[in-house]
């Protein structure tokens, strides 16, 4: 009989007696075994009996899980679970068919000893200090030592929403800590994007940790006050942030574990020694911009999407935009509405999902106003879709869009004809497989791909560009296309590329891409890994971390870190 409770008992049994093939009994040959820092201090999706009985023998006995239970009614087929382990409090998610399990989740979810202090482990706020410093005294005392008279255990590279999440963490697991951001102020990444961007993803999708967005927030936040709210949040975290600073370069040392890492602050160069140095840079740091013949020839102006303010004062220009993926169309459709002539060169496939595709398909069973009012929390919908490992991801990613295709094929209909090239992943995944593989090749439809479809926003494809002129943008086939501005949305360096500038070529080479799990499709080379690559889990690197993603992403994935990082400050790994 297919029961949770039930399937539990029998888990717990063969963990007890260290049965690793009645470990193994208990799930499908195809199941899947996702833990991330649960049974081992990693992330890792372990596929197949034997596999699962390769993990089972060698981490069972040690993390001497005990106390397993659900909230899933009787007789259900899926549902939460919670476990203790040697070191912590577990939580989790099994999915079972014909009483063997699909998939099973299980993560660390606190140490015991150093659990969050949140709810009803809240500190008390009363200060007794034999100085008699309030509050904010200590908190001033600390910002001015952290970085002179005191080092952090872990220098933050970044600032932004990544660099904000895991230093919140850290603050709430009391690991000294410093944040480095080369912007003048906190929320400058967004404030500094061209003025229409506002985030595509909806609200209850895009919360931070710890300190949600008011009831009242609009569904799509506005770049700047995205940038606001980071600047309020760095605040309201109490977290130690420094302002106009930049990492220099960063060397570590082996025989004391402790990094070098030069920084300037203003104008004076700083030596910092951290033991743990997180990389939050993300995927959009400096930009990419292509190595074209007659760039030196232009006469207008050229630049990367990254210095593109907006539409304001172009009326009548002819821009031309190198790129399709999401900066391209929003600064076209920007363009177009301030009176400037827009022409897009799609060099390409790009994929398209409308965005109430996202919110009212995709994302609606766990991340919608209906699925808060049924009692799925930001917190619980996080759960579930951490639970799902990415095999199966693929898969239901691939239905999906095969519906999704059929059911809007007049809309893409349009953009075919209007010579638009599109495509859906390689293997039918969507944004999805997109997204995971290799952070891009995909626009979320906000109006531009109507824009295109009604020749408002002008298309070239099919096409190479050879060169620029003096005048333009010069084609293969021919063709020449008279510009006054050539914006590049062209992407930015990787997260890797980051490392090789500021840290090493050998350490780069030694760490391997980061994102991307294996899927040995476009951006993605095999061999399968099962999870992103490099990401928010131990490296090659001793002391080396990254931290990166969408906001949904950061909010989850700071928690498996800051745990990682804890345990480390706390001498339990």
């Amino acid at each position: 009989m297919t029961d949770v409770t039930k399937w539990l008992a029998s888990l717990e049994a063969a963990l007890a007696g260290e049965d690793k093939a009645a470990v193994a009994s208990l799930f499908l040959p195809t199941g899947l075994w996702r833990d991330f820092l649960a049974f081992d201090w990693t992330l890792a999706t372990h596929e197949g009996g034997e596999a699962i009985a390769a993990f089972a023998a060698a981490r069972g006995g040690a993390t001497a899980t005990h106390s397993w239970a659900t909230s899933a009614a009787p007789g259900a087929s899926e549902g939460f679970i919670s476990f203790e382990t040697a070191v912590g409090a577990g939580r989790g998610y099994v999915r079972l068919m014909d009483g063997k399990a699909l998939s099973l989740f299980t993560m660390l979810a606190d140490l015991r000893g150093h659990e969050f202090p949140v709810r009803g482990r809240r500190a008390s706020g009363v200060v007794h200090d034999a100085q008699g410093r309030n509050w904010q005294d200590l908190i001033a005392a600390e910002r001015s030592a952290m970085g002179t008279s005191e080092q952090p255990y872990v220098l933050v590279v970044g600032a932004g929403q990544a660099g904000l999440a895991i230093g919140a963490t850290l603050r709430l697991l009391g690991v000294p800590h410093l944040l480095i951001d080369k912007h003048p102020r906190v929320g400058d990444q967004w404030r500094s994007r061209y003025k229409s961007l506002t985030l595509h993803d909806p609200v209850w999708y895009d919360h931070m940790p710890y300190l949600p967005f008011p009831d009242h927030w609009p569904v799509f936040t506005p770049k700047d006050k995205m940038g606001d709210w980071l600047e309020l949040y760095a605040e309201a975290m109490e977290l130690n942030v420094w302002c106009d600073t930049e990492l220099l370069a960063a060397r570590h040392d082996p025989a004391t574990g402790a990094w070098t890492a030069r920084v300037r602050r203003g104008g004076t160069e700083i030596e910092l020694r951290p033991t743990q140095l997180v990389m939050a840079l993300g995927n959009a740091g400096f930009p990419r911009v292509p190595q074209i013949e007659g760039q030196d020839r232009f006469k207008g102006a050229q630049y990367h999407s990254s210095a593109h303010s907006g539409g304001e004062g172009l009326a009548g220009k002819r821009v031309v935009v190198i790129g399709a993926n999401n900066s391209a169309h929003d600064i076209c459709a920007d363009l177009v509405e301030h009176g400037a002539h827009a022409t897009m060169v799609q060099r390409s496939s790009t994929h398209i999902v409308r965005q109430h595709t996202m919110t009212d398909v995709m994302l609606k069973q766990v991340y919608s106003q209906e699925a808060v009012d049924a009692g799925i929390t930001t917190e619980l919908a996080d759960l579930i879709n951490a639970s799902v490992p990415i095999r199966l991801a693929e898969i239901s990613a691939r239905q999906a869009w095969a519906e999704i295709r059929e059911a809007e094929a007049p809309f893409y209909a349009r953009l075919e004809q209007a010579g638009f090239k599109l495509d859906f992943a390689e293997d039918g995944a969507g944004i999805n497989g997109k997204y995971l593989r290799a952070a891009s090749g995909y626009y979320i439809d906000v109006g531009a791909s109507e824009m295109i479809a009604d020749g408002r926003i002008a298309l070239k494809s099919g096409t190479e560009i050879s060169h620029l002129t003096e005048t333009g943008v010069a084609f293969a086939d021919g063709t020449h296309l008279e510009a006054d501005i050539v914006v590049y949305a062209t992407g930015f360096g990787s997260m890797e590329e980051w490392v090789a500038r500021l840290i090493g070529e050998d350490v780069a080479m030694k760490i391997g891409k980061c994102w991307g799990y294996g899927s040995g499709y476009k951006g993605d080379p095999g061999p399968w890994e099962g999870e992103l690559r490099n990401m928010w889990k131990p490296t090659a690197q001793e002391g080396l971390w990254f931290m990166g993603g969408n906001l949904a992403q950061v909010r989850f994935y700071c928690k498996v870190l800051g745990l990682q990082l804890k345990a480390r400050h706390a001498g339990l790994v």
